[in-house]
C-alpha cells in the first residue's frame, strides 16, 4: 500500500472498507472471473487454471461444515476439516483431502487443471475422476446438500467410487 494521496486521503483500498487486499481478492476470483471482468472471455468448455484458496467452514450444521456456495469455478481447501471444495462447470463437489491410494494429501496442479498425489503421482480431474497413476478409483466424495446459500458437507458419508458408484455419482450439487 502507498501512503496518503496529495489531498491527505488514505489509499483507495483503505477507504473502501474491504477487509481483503487486492491480491487476495483477485486470487479468490479465479481465472475465469478475472477474464470475464477484463473482457478477455473464456470459451465454454475450456479448462482454466485456478489457484486453490484456503477456506474454513462458515458454520457447523449438525457437526458438519457449511461453506458459502462458490460463485465461480475454483478449488478451496479446508485443511482443518480435511475437505476440498470444488466448483467446476456448474457443479459443486466436496472431496476428502487425502488420495484414495495411500492417504497422502492431494495437491492442485494449475498447469494441467488436475489434482495430483505428490507421493505416487496419481492424477484426478476437477470432478474427482481418476486419470492416471497408482490409485484405482476417483477421489473420495462426501455427500453434499444445499442449505440456503451454503453447501453443507456430510463428513459422516464418504463415497468411494469403486464401492458405491451410485453414491459417488450422486454426491454433487448442481448450481
Amino acid at each position: 500500500m502507498t501512503g496518503p494521496d496529495e489531498r491527505g486521503a488514505p489509499p483507495a483500498c483503505e477507504r473502501c472498507g474491504l477487509a481483503v487486499d487486492r491480491r487476495r481478492f483477485l486470487q479468490g476470483l479465479g481465472f475465469a472471473a478475472i477474464a470475464a471482468l477484463t473482457g478477455l472471455g473464456v470459451p465454454s468448455g475450456v479448462a482454466v487454471a485456478v489457484t486453490p484458496v484456503p477456506t474454513r467452514a462458515r458454520a457447523m450444521v449438525g457437526g458438519n461444515p457449511a461453506y458459502p456456495i462458490p460463485t465461480a469455478d475454483g478449488v478451496q481447501i479446508d485443511r482443518e476439516q480435511e475437505v476440498i471444495l470444488v466448483r467446476w462447470e456448474g457443479a459443486v463437489y466436496a472431496f476428502n483431502l487425502s488420495c484414495p491410494h495411500q492417504r497422502t494429501a492431494l495437491r492442485w496442479n494449475q498447469g494441467d487443471s488436475q489434482f495430483q498425489c505428490p507421493k505416487h503421482h496419481s492424477k484426478y480431474r476437477p470432478d474427482g475422476t481418476f486419470v492416471s497413476g497408482r490409485a484405482t478409483r476417483g477421489m473420495d466424495r462426501f455427500t453434499v446438500a444445499r442449505s440456503g446459500d451454503e453447501v453443507v458437507v456430510d463428513l459422516g458419508v464418504m463415497h468411494k467410487e469403486d464401492q458405491d458408484s451410485a453414491g459417488w455419482t450422486g454426491a454433487v450439487l448442481h448450481v
